[in-house]
């Protein structure tokens, strides 16, 4: 059996960043450190950080007064920042700057009462937050979409300008389409300057591509949870490849790899490289198989810490 390993895979900038803002803030303040939601959708990510003193909740009300609180990468709507702040609690803001770009397209649109159009996944955090960045009492609003179908069901005033935003972690190719369907429908419709999927997920899906093109099985590391994770693994489905997102060596079955000879692995931007090392391992214990890895484009993008936990 050959391994052939993706590049790139595994954490991106945000993150790095988001991590690295709980430990810095664990090291640094009194504890505890609350975390509201998942920091990043990452199971084994989040158990480490567990076991080093952080809490994870999902609500403010779950943090009692004067306390310290870190804000997940996914981002927050205005109203949970207003809470924490009329709470008076000491805040770390861990969303993706990615996610944040996004934020203040909603709001200018907001403030200039357009109509927005959010093509997204209901019910995932990032969407919640985005969703909660504009203010209804301009005049405009915002809508959720999700597939091409939604757009044909949309109703909106026409007769206001109108603009679309995307979450960060989509499928490029299914957002393609849906915009091309808003497009078509909406001749008028403006998107952002520079597209809102993020460069990880355009990276990481391009890289799966390829992957593709070379293996007869894809195996993508990344929790069940996590958007860009789920997107790798359809991603090669819809190559004809045989493909399964799992959260560590454990979940795999030796008889996926029935006459297989070549497999390849990538993980989602929340899944650290440990974790792709042991189901590396694995398959070279049961296969005694080779490695190699796919060329691609070297992300040296780094964003800033909060200038108190620098």
């Amino acid at each position: 059996m050959e391994i052939i390993l993706a590049n790139p895979r595994g954490f991106c900038a945000g993150v790095d960043r988001a991590i690295e803002i709980v430990e810095r803030a664990l090291e640094i303040f009194e504890h505890p450190i609350y975390v509201r939601h998942e920091v990043v959708h990452n199971t084994y990510v989040v158990n480490c950080l567990k076991s080093k003193g952080a809490i994870f909740v999902e609500e403010l009300d779950e943090i009692p007064d004067d306390a310290t609180v870190i804000f997940s990468a996914h981002g927050v709507s205005k109203a949970v920042q207003q809470e924490a702040a009329d709470r008076q609690l000491k805040i770390f803001d861990a969303t993706c700057p990615l996610v944040t770009k996004v934020h203040l397209e909603v709001a200018r649109h907001a403030m200039h009462a357009d109509e927005v159009i959010l093509i997204g996944h209901e019910g995932h955090p990032e969407v919640e937050g985005t969703l909660g960045q504009f203010d209804t009492t301009s005049g405009g609003h915002i809508y959720l979409v999700e597939t091409e179908d939604d757009v044909a069901s949309l109703k909106i005033d026409e007769s206001k300008p109108l603009a679309y935003v995307t979450q960060t972690t989509l499928s490029v190719d299914d957002t393609h389409n849906i915009i091309a369907a808003l497009q078509k429908r909406f001749p008028h419709i403006q998107g952002p300057r520079k597209d809102d999927i993020c460069y990880a997920t355009q990276n990481r899906q391009d890289s799966v591509k390829a992957l593709s093109s070379e293996c007869e099985l894809v195996l993508v590391v990344g929790s069940p949870n996590s958007s860009n994770s789920n997107r790798l693994r359809e991603l090669a489905d819809k190559q004809q490849v045989k493909a399964f997102l799992i959260d560590n060596a454990e979940q795999m079955d030796r008889d996926w790899f029935k006459d297989i000879d070549r497999v390849g692995i990538t993980a989602g931007a929340s899944a650290p490289e440990i974790l792709v090392n042991a189901v590396v391992e694995q398959l070279q214990a049961w296969f005694g198989a080779t490695l190699s890895e796919d060329s691609g484009p070297r992300e040296q993008i780094v964003f800033q810490l909060p200038k108190e936990l620098r």
